[in-house]
């Protein structure tokens, strides 16, 4: 009969396996569980720790997502400077920095290691008996940033190693945290469904997404690392460069593929141009090749300057640029009102592909470029980011040309353009403007915002373009007549298509406000004005100074929000959804809320509820969870085996509940 596991053994047995499963999914590609047998095994480990907080520990894989970070994060000082690299941009002067190697150790072979330079965020990562316990940022070199937090959520950081490398007292590695070309369109198409300001590329949206306040919003982006040196290793196993980085793969470290041993300085040449001629097929940024000696020793002995180690070189790959000249600038709506102006460029070829079109991102930077049209331009072009103009060359300039006048209406529908302080992009806040209509009807009827389901592209190219609908509302006095004179759309695809319009009336407050796409208003921000206003007749009303006195809202989502709805052509929109049947009121809402502004704390296991319902009963009744006590917390909610909140409680004086009291609450309340 087998002998039922304690606790600690059933925790650690968890978590083994679970960080087995995640170096098979995240640095094999081969994963050994479904989804949801995976999810299994978390949740099992998340409940016992739940019910055993003492279990809990640092490199658990439950552990990845905290909350937010207090105050500005630490300074660290680095074991080893991470300093600069010497540049080469011929193949001659990569021949010129062996000269140098053999002029530093005369009659001495090399051979070399040859690894993309990707174009992301330097850490070093810090690991002692095989367990993260610090990451940070470059900074200057000597000291960066602890962002150990942000970066335990990038699933491709290994909480714990794998193999003889657990066993070092002492091992610290350096990396580059990147975001590939698609994950980055995915998410700016995302923050652009949500409101928010796109990132202007990748790497911005890396640097961006790593010095997060808050690691829940870091774990929501798609980073990514390659871990390219061993900086420390107590005791150091290692004797060249390639068999660490071999190492460090099967330790559980994601190492580029892309890199290459190289047996001479030619095959190094070579090595570097075949990365340049794939730069554009790799699938992230990466601005040149890394060349180093792959001897250990031999580094060692060639040491670094202030700046930059002797022993390596980076290849620059040439600049993607291209000369020509802009033959007009235009001005774009968005689906959420941004304009955004590009220019119309004499078509060039930079990088094998053709451009024609490049963007100009605000009026700041047009005034800043000084560009007009009939400009002599240098056009840039890096990855699969849009091409932008670098500079003008402005001997070549026409004695014509004009400074462009940025225009102060929506270049399509006339209404008012507006520039939010502090902001670089102008906006036209008309909801029924037709340049944002066909992105806002995808919008509006996408799944998470009214759920309209057959409502795709063609079909609202149709609606559109045939001025079947101007604006949402319209969507629900389509007949299925109408629907099915619409191409491939059969009388059957056009009736389950009007059912669903017909469905989407009764989605609700959150949904709707959600699909109106009001700048900054995303799912969680509509749930908590939908919550706290109730009906979209109240939130209407709602002032500037009401809408940011709400807990989660704060003054830029209100000064948007109050802006939409003093807009005329919203107000008329909004009365004509209300006219067509749909639903403005969030019946989570309706009734008293006793525990409006109550802050609560929960730790330990719950018996009669689990803590995801407890949370729900809290915040039915208007209080809100937080995962940490503070001099603001009003109750702290202690069930089994509550670990060391409740002594912070007792420390702070905040009223302690347990779970018979915390039910006598709710029914009260």
């Amino acid at each position: 009969m087998a002998t039922k596991k304690t606790p600690a053994a059933r925790a650690e047995e968890l978590r083994s396996r679970l960080h087995h499963h995640d170096y098979c999914y995240y640095i094999l590609n081969r994963p050994e569980i479904s989804d949801a047998e995976y999810d299994r095994l978390f949740n099992q480990l998340r409940e016992l720790e739940a019910a055993h907080p003492e279990l809990i520990i640092p490199d658990s894989p439950t552990q990845r997502v905290g909350g937010a970070i207090a105050e500005g994060f630490a300074s660290v000082q680095h074991r080893v400077p991470m300093l600069s690299l010497d540049n080469a941009y011929t193949a001659g002067e990569i021949r010129e920095f062996e000269a140098r190697l053999q002029r530093a150790l005369p009659g001495e072979i090399f051979t070399y290691v040859c690894e993309p330079k990707v174009d992301g965020l330097g850490v070093a990562l810090l690991y002692e008996r095989g367990r993260l316990v610090r990451g940070a940022t470059r900074g200057d070199g000597r000291l960066g940033e602890d962002i150990t937090q942000n970066l335990k959520t990038v699933r491709t950081i290994p909480l714990r190693l794998r193999g003889p490398l657990a066993d070092l007292d002492v091992l610290e590695v350096r990396g580059e945290v990147f975001m590939a070309h698609e994950a980055f369109q995915t998410l700016n198409r995302t923050l652009e469904a949500e409101g928010e300001e796109p990132f202007a590329n990748p790497r911005n949206a890396a640097a961006g997404s790593l010095r997060q306040k808050d690691s829940g919003i870091t774990a929501k982006r798609p980073l990514d690392i390659f871990i390219y040196a061993v900086t420390d290793a107590e005791p150091n196993p290692f004797t060249a460069h390639w068999d660490a980085m071999q190492a460090l793969g099967k330790a559980g470290f994601k190492i580029n593929p892309r890199s290459r041993r190289c047996a001479d300085i030619q095959a190094a040449i070579a090595a570097c141009a075949e990365l340049e001629q794939d730069r554009m097929r790799l699938g992230y940024d990466a601005d040149g090749v890394v060349v180093k000696v792959d001897s250990l020793d031999q580094e060692r002995r060639l040491g670094s300057t202030t700046h930059h180690p002797r022993w390596a070189v980076a290849y620059k790959f040439p600049a993607q640029q291209a000369t020509t000249v802009i033959r007009q600038i235009l001005v774009n709506v968005g689906r959420t009102g941004a304009l955004t102006p590009s220019a119309l460029l004499d078509p060039v070829e930079i990088a094998g592909a053709t451009i024609s079109r490049a963007t100009l991102h605000n009026a700041d930077e047009i005034e800043r470029l000084d560009v007009r049209e009939g400009d002599t331009v240098i056009v840039e072009r890096a990855g699969d980011v849009i091409p932008h103009i670098l500079r003008v060359v402005t001997e070549k300039r026409p004695p014509d040309a004009r400074p462009f006048v940025f225009p102060a209406t929506c270049p399509v529908c006339g209404s008012a353009a507006f520039r939010p302080e502090g902001e670089v992009v102008s906006r036209c806040a008309n909801s029924a403007c037709p340049a944002r209509l066909k992105e806002g009807l995808l919008h509006y009827g996408s799944r998470r915002a009214m759920d309209i389901e057959h409502l795709g592209e063609a079909v609202v190219e149709q609606l559109v373009d045939r001025e079947l609908v101007r604006t949402f509302a319209d969507l629900y006095g389509l007949g299925v007549t109408q629907l099915a004179e619409l191409e491939r759309l059969a009388e059957k695809s056009a009736t389950n298509l009007h059912a669903a319009i017909q469905a989407s009336k009764g989605r609700g407050l959150a949904p709707l406000l959600f699909a109106l796409g009001i700048r900054y208003v995303g799912e969680n921000v509509a749930r908590i004005l939908a919550a706290e206003f109730g009906s979209m007749e109240r939130l209407s009303h709602a002032t500037e100074e009401q809408l940011a006195a709400v807990h989660g809202i704060g003054p830029r989502i209100a000064a948007s929000v109050a802006l939409f709805f003093q807009q005329p052509e919203n107000r008329r929109l909004i009365a004509a959804l209300r006219e067509a049947g749909v639903k403005m009121e969030d019946e989570a809402s309706a009734g008293p809320k006793p525990l409006l502004g109550k802050t609560f704390v929960l730790t330990g296991a719950l018996t009669q509820m689990s803590r995801d319902e407890a949370k729900a009963a809290i915040q039915r009744q208007g209080g809100r969870v937080t995962s940490s006590i503070s001099k603001q917390t009003d109750y702290v909610v202690v069930g089994k085996d509550p670990g060391s909140k409740a002594e912070e409680a007792k420390r702070l004086g905040t009223p302690i509940l347990d779970e018979a009291g915390f039910q006598a609450l709710l029914r009260r309340a």
